[in-house]
C-alpha cells in the first residue's frame, strides 16, 4: 500500500500540469493496472491530468481501441515502467492542445499534416486509455471527414499494422497464396482484405463456422475449420503441396512447428503476435530446409519517421474513404472497471470478430 501511495505521488509529480495556452482538468479518469496479472487487476481510478510536453499535442478522447498488447502490459510479458501504469495504446478523439515548442510548429513534416485545435484525429500513443491524452505528434493522424471517429479508432493499429506489413515484411503481390492465422479477427479481416485487393489467394484459419462465413464475406478464398480440419493436410492440398507463399502469424506457440511446414521454399513466415504465447527458442538451422525468411517485426518500427507515419497514415485512411478497407466493429464498452475488464476476457477468449472498442465520450 505504502509503494502504491509512493507511486501514485510520483505520477502526481510527474503528470502535473501546466500550460500557459489553456486551462485542462487537474484530474482523469483512466484504465490502469496496479500490478501484473488477470483481467481483475484492471480498474479505472482518477491520475493526475497527463504532464504536457512541449512537443505533444492534447487530445480529448473519444474512443479507445482494444488491441491484445494492452493484455501483453496486463500480463506482465511485455514490462510496464512502474505502477500504477495506464493501459492502451489506440484511441480517437479531438485536438484540444497544440505543442508550443517552435521547432515543432517549424518543422516542414509538422506542417503537413495540418494540426488544428478541433481537428478529429486518432492516436496510437501508449497510456492512452484516459480520457485525455498528451502524445508525440508524429503518430497521431487526422481524420479526413469521410471517416468516423469510430472507424478511425477501430482502424488505426490494426489498418496500419496490415498495410505496413504487407508491404515491408512481406509485399503481397498478384498470383500469390497467403495463410492468415485467426482471419476472423480484426486484422485477420483487414489483411484479407488487402491481400485480396492486390490480387492474392487467401487461406485462412478460424474456429466456427459463424466467424468462417464473416471470412468469406471479406473475401477469404478458403477458410480452414482449425478444430475440426487438419490445417497442414489442407494447406498443401490447396497448395498442391508446394505450400504458401507467406503466412501472417498472430497465433504464436502453438502454430509456429505447422507454419514450417506449410510454408513453400523461399518463403517469408512473418510472427504477428503471441495470442498462444511466445514461440520458444528454437535452432535457425530449421530455416534452412527450405530457405524461409523469418520476420518478428512491430508497426511502430514501420511507422517510426514522420515520413513514415505519414506515407502509413494517408495510404490508410485513402484505403478506408474508397471501400478498399471495411471495419467490423464486434462490440462497443462502457468506459468503466468492469466494461474494459470484459472487453480483455472477450478479446483473449477467441469468441470474438471484428474490433473492441469502448466509447468514452460524445
Amino acid at each position: 500500500m505504502i509503494s502504491l501511495t509512493r507511486r501514485l505521488s510520483a505520477l502526481a509529480r510527474q503528470f502535473s500540469t501546466a500550460t500557459p495556452k489553456m486551462s485542462y482538468p487537474s484530474t482523469i479518469q483512466a484504465i490502469t493496472i496496479s500490478k501484473t496479472g488477470g483481467p481483475e487487476v484492471v480498474e479505472k481510478r482518477e491520475i493526475p491530468f497527463p504532464k504536457v510536453d512541449p512537443s505533444h499535442l492534447v487530445v480529448k478522447i473519444q474512443y479507445l481501441g482494444v488491441n491484445f498488447i494492452d493484455t501483453y502490459y496486463r500480463e506482465g510479458i511485455y514490462a510496464a515502467s512502474g505502477f500504477p501504469f495506464v493501459i492502451g495504446k489506440e484511441a480517437s478523439g479531438v485536438v484540444v492542445g497544440l505543442p508550443t515548442d517552435e521547432s515543432v510548429l517549424n518543422d516542414p513534416d509538422y506542417k503537413k499534416r495540418g494540426y488544428k485545435e478541433g481537428s478529429r484525429v486518432a492516436v496510437d500513443c501508449l497510456g492512452s486509455h484516459a480520457e485525455y491524452a498528451s502524445a508525440p505528434w508524429k503518430t497521431v493522424y487526422v481524420v479526413p471527414e469521410s471517416v468516423s471517429s469510430l472507424t478511425a479508432v477501430s482502424a488505426l493499429v490494426q489498418g496500419l499494422t496490415a498495410i505496413s506489413f504487407m508491404e515491408e515484411a512481406y509485399n503481397v503481390q498478384k498470383g500469390d497464396i497467403i495463410l492468415i492465422h485467426t482471419v476472423a479477427g480484426g486484422l485477420g479481416l483487414l489483411m484479407t482484405q488487402l491481400a485480396k485487393s492486390r490480387g492474392a489467394t487467401v487461406i485462412g484459419t478460424t474456429s466456427t463456422r459463424e466467424k468462417a462465413a464473416l471470412a468469406k464475406a471479406n473475401g477469404t478464398d478458403h477458410v480452414i475449420l482449425y478444430k475440426s480440419e487438419d490445417t497442414v493436410a489442407r494447406v498443401l492440398e490447396l497448395t498442391n503441396g508446394e505450400g504458401v507463399h507467406a503466412i501472417f502469424d498472430g497465433v504464436g506457440k502453438d502454430t509456429f512447428e505447422s507454419d514450417l511446414v506449410m510454408i513453400r521454399r523461399k518463403g517469408t513466415l512473418v510472427s504477428v503476435g503471441n495470442a498462444s504465447g511466445a514461440v520458444p527458442p528454437f535452432p535457425p538451422i530449421k530455416l534452412a530446409q527450405k530457405n524461409v525468411k523469418l520476420l518478428r517485426p512491430t508497426m511502430n518500427n514501420y511507422t517510426y519517421t514522420p515520413a513514415e507515419t505519414l506515407h502509413y497514415g494517408n495510404a490508410l485512411f485513402s484505403l478506408l474513404a474508397n471501400g478498399t478497407l471495411k471495419t467490423q466493429i464486434f462490440k462497443e464498452y462502457p468506459f468503466t472497471t468492469e466494461g474494459v475488464r470484459q472487453a480483455q476476457i472477450d478479446l483473449t477468449g477467441g469468441k470474438t470478430t471484428g474490433k473492441l472498442v469502448v466509447k468514452v465520450s460524445d
